[in-house]
């Protein structure tokens, strides 16, 4: 099968889909299923060299709706000269599904399936009312055609696909559930970790727990501060110090996540290294005692899988949209989204015994292999299209 994907960007910076779809084209590659990209970047942008994949460039473009007028000729070409057997549109409300759905209506030789990446999830709807307003909209004249008309909507996990239901009416649309993930990290252990104690010698001296992702109120990163303080407060364990490492766009909110730290932990205790990238984030993964993100929404959750891949166990909340899996498979513990919820997720990592936190390093492993590792992602999707 010759494969297209289509996109708003492949940016790595901006994580999720855009940093994974590259991997996944390769892995598909790699099956003897060759694939293109398609996508609103500058043809110039540095970072499209780096992708193995033939890349179509078509920006740039502004913010907000991302239309572009050379995309959907060139995509009507390709439908018209039947170069591709399924085409693989990258989320949603933006015009490249537009396009998509207009240059291959259902019915067509080509398939087209829609990946909306956790853009269904209902905890939108209450965070954002307003934009959620918009959406809808959006939705019942726009984005629902191009849901229902598509040969399959592919949800991460069954979390996903459920939730999505109750977020907008008549979604009516062929749902199928196909595995995301992102390809086993380097092999380089001690380089990584050496990066990692080169720039903060101290966490090579005490275990360390660690969150790392983007700093925003969804995360539920207030919620682990003041579990951790509550922790040490108690003084009933000796407690790992806490890294919190990751970007943060609102200066302000950053400021109030320092303050509430230094208000209620022991002094150094939390550590800020900002935005971890290459051995570096590799090399904290790695060294962690375990991986905590007690976020309050998350489809997915790239830095979960990431840390799984590393061998480090994953202390998440209900709200992240594989907990299921990674309970069931002993990859990590799974607690409410709530203060008493992630003080009692910190509460049993603590009461566990090193026998029991060791074998969880290998389920942790295990759990990557079968269910997130972009060759076994790349599989189940060659499956969903076979």
């Amino acid at each position: 099968m010759n494969i297209l994907h289509v996109t708003n960007s492949l940016n790595p910076s901006y994580g999720g889909p855009a940093a994974c779809i590259p991997a996944l084209s390769s892995a598909l590659a790699a099956l003897g299923h060759p694939s293109e990209i398609a996508c609103l970047d500058a043809p110039d942008a540095p970072f499209l060299a780096a992708i193995d994949a033939p890349v179509h460039a078509f920006g740039p473009v502004g913010h907000g709706f991302g239309y572009s007028p050379g995309l959907l000729p060139w995509l009507k070409t390709q439908a018209r000269a039947k170069r591709f057997d399924a085409v693989i549109v990258h989320g949603l409300w933006q015009y490249p599904g537009v396009a998509a759905r207009l240059a291959f209506p259902p019915g067509g030789a080509t398939r087209r399936l829609v990946f909306p990446h956790g853009m269904l999830d209902p905890w939108f709807k209450r965070a954002y009312p307003g934009k959620h307003f918009r959406k809808l909209l959006y939705w019942l004249f726009v984005e629902r055609c191009n849901l229902v008309g598509a040969d399959a909507v592919l949800f991460t996990c069954d979390e996903e696909k459920r939730l999505a239901r109750s977020t907008f009416p008549a979604s009516s649309y062929p749902a199928r559930v196909v595995a995301f993930g992102i390809p086993a990290p380097p092999d380089r252990d001690e380089a990584q970790r050496a990066a990692l104690y080169s720039a903060y010698p101290d966490l090579q001296y005490r275990p360390f727990w660690i969150f790392l992702g983007r700093l925003h109120p969804k995360k539920g990163v207030e919620l682990l501060i003041d579990a951790y303080g509550a922790l040490a407060k108690a003084g009933s364990f000796a407690l790992p110090r806490l890294v919190i490492a990751g970007p943060c766009d609102d200066a302000e909110y950053l400021a109030g996540l320092k303050a509430l730290a230094t208000h209620i932990c022991p002094a150094d205790s939390v550590v800020w290294p900002g935005m971890l990238s290459g051995d570096m984030k590799w090399g904290a993964l790695r060294a962690a005692e375990a991986f905590i993100l007690p976020s309050h929404q998350e489809n997915f959750g790239i830095a979960v899988v990431e840390a799984l891949a590393c061998r480090t166990p994953v202390l998440i909340s209900d709200q992240v949209n594989i907990h299921r899996e990674i309970a069931g498979d002993l990859a990590g513990l799974v607690e409410p989204d709530t203060a008493e919820g992630v003080r009692r997720l910190l509460r049993r990592w603590l009461d566990l015994q090193p026998d029991a936190r060791r074998a969880m390093r290998a389920t942790a492993e295990r759990c990557f292999l079968s269910r997130f590792e972009m060759g076994a992602v790349a599989r189940g999707l060659v499956a969903t299209l076979a």
